[in-house]
């Protein structure tokens, strides 16, 4: 087992078993929220802390709504995944339109769609910030960088704010030609992505979550990644999908674990594909 904090291990498979069924994947369009639930998980939230210092539930490729099995890692829209408590979306787009893809398949809407809608929630949620990541397939246009400079709905400065400065507000974040925002810092290394052995994923991800608690206070937003494809990527068998199925339960049973073994720091953002409401709602439980 790999150690947490120098003196305390994340439990075997077996140390914590889950009595009841819990909504850890999810494929399905539909999104159904308990009849109580609090949207603005965030109003909790100290606003003295940084956004570098909690732990945030994310989405890989977060708009891979379309394409196939090999393609998909999504299956709820953005707004869905925002009211389901997913605070951090990963954007990959394309050409001068901004066209959001999955490599070169065409996820049907744009980065300003996807944009608008994130402010549209956070002038409903005002309690709440959302931090986007923008890849882009070659250069982002600087008349849009321009523009979001002089938006006064988003961060994009490179220091890391409070969580009183950037409340109704969206937090960029920094990635190769898109320079706006806060720096990141990410667990994963190159080819991280690519499973060719389920079980050996899960040793990076332990390992990435392990890396996270030492880093969260590097002056950097931490990032791991839960999901993976199957290498090649054409494998039915390892596709988004698939390997969501088989590890999303695994990560709430770790995260679980965690969590009752009262283990102290943060582990940044944990990006995941297709995440139910019960695991996204386990990674926001470690900032209570």
């Amino acid at each position: 087992m790999r150690k947490l904090l120098r003196s305390v291990s994340f439990p075997t498979q077996r140390t914590w078993v889950t009595q009841v069924t819990r909504d850890v994947f999810n494929d399905k369009e539909t999104l159904n929220l308990p009849a109580n639930y609090q949207i603005g998980w965030m109003e909790a939230l100290d606003d003295n802390k940084f956004i570098s210092d909690i732990t945030i539930p994310g989405t890989h490729d977060s708009l891979a709504l379309h394409g196939g099995p090999a393609a998909e890692c999504q299956a709820w829209s953005l707004e869905d995944q925002l009211k389901a408590g997913i605070r951090y979306f990963d954007l990959r787009v394309s050409g001068d339109k901004l066209k959001v893809v999955h490599g070169p398949i065409s996820q049907h809407t744009t980065f300003f769609d996807a944009f608008n809608t994130i402010k549209e929630f956070l002038s409903r949620f005002q309690t709440e910030t959302v931090l986007v990541r923008v890849k882009h397939s070659s250069k982002f246009p600087d008349h849009v960088i321009s523009q979001l400079e002089y938006d006064s709905n988003s961060l994009v400065r490179n220091d890391i704010p409070r969580i009183r400065e950037v409340r109704g507000k969206v937090v960029f974040v920094q990635k190769n030609s898109f320079y706006l925002g806060v720096p990141l810092y990410e667990t994963d290394k190159s080819g991280d992505y690519k499973v060719k052995n389920t079980e050996k994923k899960k040793d990076k991800i332990i390992a990435h979550l392990n890396e996270a608690l030492d880093a969260c206070k590097v002056g950097s937003v931490v990032l791991n990644y839960s999901s993976g494809t199957g290498w090649p990527v054409w494998r039915p068998d390892k596709s988004p999908k698939t390997l969501a199925k088989e590890i999303n339960p695994w990560l709430y049973t770790k995260l679980e674990g965690a969590y009752k073994e009262k283990i102290k720091g943060c582990f940044g953002v944990i990006a995941m594909d297709f995440p139910g409401f019960d695991l996204i709602q386990m990674v926001i439980t470690f900032n209570k």
